[in-house]
This record gives structure tokens, C-alpha cells and sequence, in this order.
């Protein structure tokens, strides 16, 4: 009768040998391996047979970190509260713009003692329009 196999000495395939390759080259990316320890590290799991071998490979290793986490969606970046601050600021400058241009314009009016074009309205208008699309779209909205 057979004896059972012990784990360390079940035989291993190409594909667990390119596993632990990988955890060898994110080694060398973390700083914990040179390239010659790679190297050499490298031909051994290339020429392991069980999972013991292999095993004792990376032994000494730590686990690496783990990867960052992904970035948020395109449409989630412009509407959380980093969006709503950016919004405020633009409304704030166009409004401060705004005001400057109509008390100017207001100014020159009553000096001159003449109506002027409201010229201000060009500054005013397309800016505040761009914004309010904006607004409207969604971006600088506070999530519901």
C-alpha cells in the first residue's frame, strides 16, 4: 500500500513556478532582492521539482504590500467635495469680476451723465453661463 504524498513533496507545475517568479521580480521591485540573488533565486524555482523546494525559494521573503486601491470612476472624481470646492472658488472669482465690471460701468454711466453699453454683460455672461452648465451637469454637486 501507498503511503499518502506529504504536501512538500507534491510536485509542482510550470504555472506555480511562474507564480513564485512573480512574487521574486515584485521582490526586486520592492528593494528586498539585487539582481544577481534574482537571478540566481530565478533558477532555482526553474528547476525545483516539489513544492518544499520552491517553498524554501522564498522563504525569507516578506509578503509585499498590498497594491493601492484603483481610482474612482471619471464621473465620481468631479462630483465629490473636492468638485464642490472648485465650484465655490470659480463662482466666488466670476462673482468678484462680475461686481468690479458693474460698478466701473456704473461709475463711467454716472460720470459721463450718458447710458453706456452695459458692456459688463459680456464679461458677466458666457463665464456664468459655462458655470452654470457646469452646475447643471452635476460637477461641484454635493452627492446624494
Amino acid at each position: 500500500m501507498n503511503d499518502p504524498v506529504r504536501p512538500d513533496e507534491m510536485r509542482v507545475s510550470d504555472p506555480e513556478r511562474a507564480e513564485v517568479q512573480e512574487k521574486l521580480r515584485r521582490a526586486v521591485a520592492a528593494g528586498q532582492l539585487d539582481l544577481h540573488e534574482f537571478d540566481a533565486r530565478v533558477q532555482s524555482v526553474w528547476s525545483s521539482r516539489t513544492r518544499g523546494e520552491l517553498a524554501r525559494v522564498t522563504r525569507d521573503l516578506p509578503e509585499p504590500p498590498a497594491p493601492p486601491p484603483p481610482p474612482p470612476p471619471l464621473g465620481r472624481r468631479f462630483s465629490n467635495d473636492a468638485g464642490g470646492t472648485a465650484m465655490r472658488v470659480l463662482t466666488i472669482v466670476w462673482a468678484s469680476v462680475v461686481a468690479i465690471n458693474l460698478v466701473v460701468w456704473t461709475l463711467v454711466s454716472v460720470t459721463t451723465g450718458t447710458f453706456v453699453h452695459p458692456w459688463w454683460v459680456w464679461v458677466a455672461g458666457p463665464p456664468g453661463a459655462v458655470l452654470a452648465v457646469l452646475y447643471a451637469v452635476g460637477i461641484g454637486r454635493p452627492e446624494r
